[in-house]
């Protein structure tokens, strides 16, 4: 699908029943990386882009390299290195910045069966390990501590999970409700 082709969706018109807080934004288009980047230059927060990419059709995305390049010419322009974590299911983009650019953090995300979070981190050529929230255990935790990486689980969107995932240690979560987990992670002394 070409660029012209996604801006014609309305991405803020209808509700997702899976997100009761979502406010509408009707009207709103699916903006680029570029766009994206260049509404925060200066903050107290990092960008955390993933690439989707399908290994099972490469006709309907760029390369992983090329795909990668792409990625980083727009993080490069707005001089935001330092501000970035670039994941991946597919091993190969992460490779891929590593080849061009190794300062720019890199997480492997996992879903699979439990392994080892550093054995994760060797084969995705990355500094942090996010895998599914289910998996996160603080031996596990631990384990990758040790190894020197960092563990962001994803996607979790209630107290109770994130109670859990900050008792195991992890270094950051992903969640659909950005806003509820600051406030939980304030009233608990956590931010």
């Amino acid at each position: 699908m070409e660029l012209a082709e996604v801006r014609q969706w309305d991405c803020g018109a209808t509700r997702n029943p899976e997100f009761p807080r979502q406010q509408l934004a009707p009207g709103s288009r699916i903006p680029t990386l570029d766009e994206v980047l260049a509404l925060a230059p200066r903050g107290r927060f990092d960008f955390n882009i993933e690439t989707k990419i399908n290994p099972d059709r490469p006709e309907l995305t760029p390369s992983p390299q090329e795909f990668t390049r792409m990625v980083l010419e727009s993080v490069r322009k707005r001089g935001l290195q330092e501000r970035v974590i670039l994941q991946s299911f597919d091993f190969r983009i992460l490779h891929a910045m590593m080849a061009l650019d190794p300062a720019i953090r890199r997480a492997g995300l996992y879903s699979g069966p439990a392994r080892d979070f550093p054995a994760i981190a060797r084969e995705a050529g990355a500094g942090i390990v996010a895998p599914e929230k289910a998996l996160v255990t603080p031996a596990r935790v631990r384990a990758a501590h040790d190894a020197g990486l960092q563990v962001i689980p994803w996607t979790a969107n209630t107290p109770e999970e994130w109670d859990r995932l900050a008792a195991a240690g992890v270094d950051a979560i992903i969640t659909d409700d950005p806003a509820a987990l600051l406030d939980f992670l304030r009233k608990r002394g956590l931010h």
